[in-house]
Parts: structure tokens; sequence; C-alpha cells
């Protein structure tokens, strides 16, 4: 046999085990099971997608002088028992701690989320209302005394577990959580995003903990006993709140 003829029979042969590779394993590679990508037929769109425009201060009945508000710092204080659940149970913002909310935040939030969210398939709306609460403040320079000063601005209060902004729509959390998370850190006070899948979680995770825990010496039983009369030196917020909010 000449040398040409074994070189081609070589290369034959090699050519040969490489179909008889690519058939066994070529039609193989592209056999995936990609999981379903979740639908939402369900969701109700609002009548507008997009936040609405929020005024800076109140509107009062012409004649009357707008009222000079004290701190009334109730409005912040402990949970939200009426605004913490999402109404389309999808994705939205969660106070963490109290706090306020300028004409400058609600800007930022309607401009951010107006701007980056798809109009055709997602939707955003507040959940708090409009600043409605005056905050006086003196002139740089002035004196002490003359009485309570002209009202600066209007704020919103806020209390712990209350939803500022819902989203939904058409989307997953992964797609609105880089978004979500840009504007929590704008915020004034703490907060975080977060899905319904994940308050419930997050419900249930403390629900177990309570239920598991073997220490008895918890905060509302060492405050409802008076160990170490704690009574004496703590605040009356933490005899009702144990505490968990201030």
């Amino acid at each position: 046999m000449s040398r040409g003829m074994l070189i081609r029979e070589i290369h034959s042969g090699i050519q040969t085990k490489i179909t008889t590779i690519l058939a066994n394993f070529v039609p193989i590679r592209h056999l995936r099971n990609w999981p379903e990508p979740p639908q939402y037929n369900e969701v109700e769109y609002p009548e507008r997608k997009k936040l609405r425009f929020v005024e800076k201060q109140p509107t009062y009945p012409a004649g009357l002088r707008p009222p000079k508000m004290q701190r009334q710092l109730h409005f912040m204080r402990g949970p939200e028992l009426v605004h913490n659940k999402f109404i389309h149970e999808q994705y939205g913002i969660v106070a963490t701690s109290p706090g306020r909310l300028r004409y400058g935040h609600f800007e930022m939030l309607r401009l951010t989320l107006g701007r980056r969210l798809d109009k055709v398939r997602m939707f955003a709306i507040w959940r708090v209302d409009p600043p409605w609460q005056s905050v006086t403040k003196k002139g740089q320079g002035k004196r002490m005394g003359g009485g309570k000063p002209a009202i600066d601005h209007y704020v919103t209060p806020v209390k712990t577990g209350r939803v500022i902004v819902e989203v939904g729509g058409d989307c997953e959390f992964d797609e609105v959580k880089p978004l979500l998370r840009e504007v929590v850190e704008k915020l004034p006070f703490r907060a975080v995003s977060m899905s319904h899948k994940l308050m419930i979680e997050k419900e249930e995770e403390k629900k177990r903990l309570k239920a598991s825990n073997i220490n008895p010496y918890t905060a509302e039983y060492l405050i409802k006993n008076n160990m170490g009369r704690v009574q004496n030196w703590i605040s009356p917020f933490d005899r009702k709140w144990f505490f968990e909010h201030i």
C-alpha cells in the first residue's frame, strides 16, 4: 500500500469518527427543559400606569390661613397597621424605619420610576399621601424667641412597615429589583425593595423563630414582670412594643 493511500484511509477513518461523535452529542445538547415563564394574565392595571404628580403643599380654602403644626412624633412611632400589604400582590418599597418624605423625595421617585419603567407592561402607584404636615423653621441668623416661625415646607410622616410605592405588571422581581434598590438608597430613612412572596416568607420566618424560641426570658417577659425594675427607666413606648420600635 502506497503512502498516499494510507493517508487517505487515515483521513477517512478520522472523518467517520468525527461524524459519529457529532451524531451522538450535538442533538443531545439542544434537548434542554427550560422552565416556563410565569404568566401575568390576572394582573389588574390601574387607569394611570405612571406615578401621579404630587403637590408641593396642600390646598386650603380661600381665606383660611395654613395652620402651623407641632412635631407630633406619634405620626411616625410604632408599626404601620393599615398600609403594610401590597394591593396588587407583586413588588414595591417598604419602609423599615420611621421618617419623613419631602416634596423632593416624591419627585425623585416619580421621575426615576417614570424614566426606567416600561410603560407598556409595567405600572407604579403611590401608597403614601402627598405632603400635608407643616414644618416651621427660623431664618438663618435670627435670635431666639418671637413666637413660632413661618412654615418652611411640608412633609409626609411614615411609620415602620409602610408601603411607599407599589410596582407591578408583566415583569419579574429580578427585573425591577435593581431599579427599586436605586430608589431605596436615596430615601431619607431605611427601606427595602420587596416582593409579595418575600413578605410572606419574612412573616412566616418571624413566627417560626418566635415559636421555636426556647429562651423564656424575652424582652416581653422581662418588661411585663418588671425584672430588674426595668419599668423605672425604659421608655413608655418600650412597654408597648418591647424594643421592636422606637
